[in-house]
């Protein structure tokens, strides 16, 4: 079996690749253990070294992994660069801080003294998806190895370069030969990597399926995950918003990576005070972003990354269309090459619809009307998904409120458009996943927290 990268703009092969054969994949594994043997018993200065190391290559190969990015799965070239450049970032912020994240911590009781540590696990499999191609596997190798963890790659089947130009920036930044491997496999062979003794946990970024699968796997074998999966942000529009500002808030967010992001704007939810003007507005400005070419200059939303993806799509649409959703622009195919699909805008959504139900990973927005704020805050609710939502308005005290008691998300974001953060906990809720990557919070998923009692 061959893995092959078809660039998404054109339908043209880009490179092929072998796969790893099952000997091989376990052969890999020991090595990553071995590795992490003499790797978790380094300084944390020490390990904070080649993680810098890996950050100013990222910056000084920026954009010859943006052209990969452009070339394996259609993101433009600026927001490949802007990727690239969140992943050094990332580097940076846990070689300075993952020493303090994993202090020690002494508490009291009927012990001399008792305290907390916080020990690497081991190997980890990382299940990761093409949407992100640099920045899903960094968010989640930078603070593993900092917490002295080895990592082997499962990345998606789309971006094989991706993958093996991201196991060369480790190895290039001088981490230990083997710490971080990537393994060219199938989706059918993960459950064999998830068996094998020597992983000890599995996190996974993807389709809310993939996760249940590998989680029933992990789960079968005793081992820890964190599962990153769908979303269908809600983003609440209140009646006293900026109606401009929301609609630029809302396309920002909508249009974020083609639209293809599990922490894409998706769903937009109105009173019928402010539904005509909002419609109007959003319009607009998803009609005057500039579709291409990802490697043009000037080009805001690609194709997406596969035309079977651009195709399902196009069914949500036509489907939620013939329910009785009315389309405000796009969603029709556009003649020519490529995977791409243009800026849309449905309104009258309604639950029973693919718009309102399900996930559209693409760029497609929803309009739905709510009575009142209530019933705004229950429709952002009425999903199987809780990744991110917004809420939007100049009453920063009550958006605030709704934010943090009403959404049910991991992350609600107050006037912007929802993004992660190196600095901030990132994960979701319901069939969004569980679990938590980035800051402090993430850092300590994968390690045993481990209490030590001295007697007196």
């Amino acid at each position: 079996m061959t893995f092959q990268s078809i660039n998404p703009a054109s339908g043209t092969p880009v490179a092929s690749y072998d796969e790893t054969q099952r000997a091989e994949v376990s052969r890999i594994i020991e090595k990553a253990h071995a590795a992490f043997l003499d790797w978790r018993r380094t300084s944390f200065r020490d390990r904070a070294m080649p993680l810098r190391k890996a950050g100013q290559i990222l910056r000084d190969k920026s954009r010859e992994y943006a052209r990969l990015m452009a070339e394996e799965m259609g993101k433009p070239f600026k927001d490949g660069i802007a990727e690239v450049e969140k992943c050094a970032t990332a580097c940076d912020y846990f070689a300075e801080h993952a020493e303090k994240f994993l202090a020690t911590e002494e508490i009291a009781s009927d012990a001399r003294r008792s305290f907390v540590t916080f020990q690497p696990l081991g190997v980890i499999l990382a299940v990761m998806p093409w949407n992100f191609p640099f920045w899903q596997v960094f968010r989640f190798a930078a603070p593993g190895l900092m917490a002295g963890n080895a990592g082997v790659l499962k990345h998606a089947s789309n971006v094989p370069g991706c993958a093996l130009a991201i196991e060369q920036i480790f190895k290039d930044a001088g981490f230990p030969e083997n710490l971080f491997r990537t393994l060219m496999i199938g989706s059918k062979d993960v459950n064999a990597v998830i068996e094998h003794p020597l992983i000890r946990a599995v996190t996974l970024t993807g389709s809310t399926p993939a996760g249940r699968a590998v989680a029933a796997k992990a789960g079968e074998c005793l081992k820890k995950t964190v599962l990153e999966l769908g979303g269908s942000d809600a983003y609440v529009i209140m009646d006293d918003a900026d109606i401009e500002q929301a609609a630029a808030i809302a396309a920002k967010g909508r249009l974020v990576n083609s639209g293809q992001s599990c922490i894409a704007a998706k769903r937009f939810i109105v009173t019928e005070k402010t539904r005509a003007k909002f419609e109007e507005a959003l319009v607009k400005k998803m009609q005057a972003v500039k579709v291409g070419d990802p490697m043009a200059e000037g080009t805001q939303v690609g194709p997406m990354a596969r035309k079977d993806l651009r195709d399902d799509l196009h069914k949500q649409v036509e489907t939620s269309i013939h329910k009785g959703a009315k389309v405000l622009c796009g969603g029709e195919i556009p003649k020519g090459e490529g995977a791409f699909y243009p800026p849309t805008v449905l309104t009258n959504v309604k639950k029973g619809m693919p718009a309102y139900d399900e996930e559209l990973f693409g760029p497609v927005a929803a309009i739905i009307t709510a009575e009142d704020e209530r019933d705004a805050i229950k429709i952002a609710n009425d999903s199987q998904f809780g990744l991110g939502g917004a809420v939007i308005g100049k009453d920063i005290a009550r958006a605030e409120q709704i934010a943090a008691e009403e959404i049910e998300a991991g992350c609600v974001f107050v006037n912007d458009s929802v993004r992660s953060d190196p600095r901030l906990p990132f994960g979701g809720v319901k069939d969004s996943g569980y679990g938590r990557e980035l800051s402090q919070f993430g850092i300590r998923e994968f390690v045993n927290i481990k209490t030590v009692f001295v007697a007196k």
